[in-house]
């Protein structure tokens, strides 16, 4: 019986293996490059415009010209504010934010799982899960501290109540959209839970996986971000650099940090795009920007 499954599954992959032109995936690169180029170049335009069209000299500091914080903020490696402050505190909003990612897929994953082999279960806990969703985070920040202290396991247990809930939905989406023909076909071999778990159901949910992940990365960032705002104590994050830059007025400094923020959400967005290419990409249609 798997035998027969192994062998529909090879072939399935076999045919369903598309030779990609290099010069057309050379072309598709720069037509998925050039609208986001456009689009930034228009936004400097703009922030030059309000920096110096519309802000006077003496509120020019609320938001200092693409220039200024280039200058001041990334190219000054010396100092207090310096950017070699700014890399340690993006080091350790990195640290935290892939050790609270891995944990939310590890349990998200399993939870996942389970409620897909269990209705009973799906039924009790599904419930809860939204309503954590729906806590606002300020609310359980006393608990937090209360519990695990102000340092970095509070970060990490932000970032794992951030990021939970997209990989539990999206993976268990993903899980039961296998077709019911298929079912049925694993039903006629008399396939066992587990055969039907590791060769229909988890290959068809990956699609629904990746993108859980896709948004579960970014979040874990703005839980690390977040989680520094509040617990104080240990490495020096990228979300208390941000708190001491507002309220010292630096304000090339703190664009230079929110820029950073930015710049490590879309980087572990684009790792997991990056991974999905290369797990499910020869599946779909549709070439993405990186493989």
């Amino acid at each position: 019986m798997t035998e027969d499954i192994d062998h529909r599954i090879r072939y399935i992959e076999n045919n369903s293996f598309k030779v990609k032109n290099p010069y057309n995936r050379f072309r598709l690169f720069l037509s998925n490059l050039f609208p986001p180029v456009i689009f930034g170049s228009l936004i400097i335009g703009i922030w030059y415009l309000v920096s110096y069209g519309i802000l006077d000299e003496s509120r020019r500091f609320l938001l200092q010209p693409p220039h200024r914080v280039l200058t001041n903020g990334f190219l000054d490696w010396g100092g207090r504010d310096g950017m070699s402050e700014m890399l340690q505190s993006l080091w350790s909003s990195t640290k935290v934010a892939g050790i609270g990612l891995f944990f939310a897929i590890l349990v998200g994953f399993l939870l996942a799982v389970i409620m897909s082999q269990a209705a009973a279960v799906e039924k009790a806990l599904f419930p809860y899960l939204v309503t954590l969703q729906a806590i606002p985070i300020l609310a359980v920040v006393p608990l937090i501290m209360f519990w695990w202290g102000s340092g970095q396991t509070s970060r990490v247990v932000v970032c794992i109540l951030i990021s939970l809930f997209p990989i539990i939905v999206n993976t268990l989406f993903g899980l039961q959209s296998a077709e019911k023909d298929m079912h049925a076909l694993f039903t006629l071999h008399s396939a066992n839970r587990l055969t039907r778990l590791r060769k229909l159901m988890l290959p068809a949910a990956l699609p629904a996986i990746f993108a859980g992940l896709r948004i579960s990365a970014g979040l874990s960032v703005i839980g690390a971000i977040v989680g520094d705002f509040f617990f104080g104590k240990g490495e020096v994050g990228l979300g208390q650099l941000i708190k001491r830059f507002s309220s010292e007025l630096q304000g090339e400094e703190l664009l230079t940090a929110v820029i950073l923020s930015s710049a490590l959400g879309v980087a572990v967005f684009l790792l997991f795009t990056w991974i999905q290419n290369k797990a499910i990409g020869k599946w779909s249609d549709r070439a993405d920007l990186i493989s």
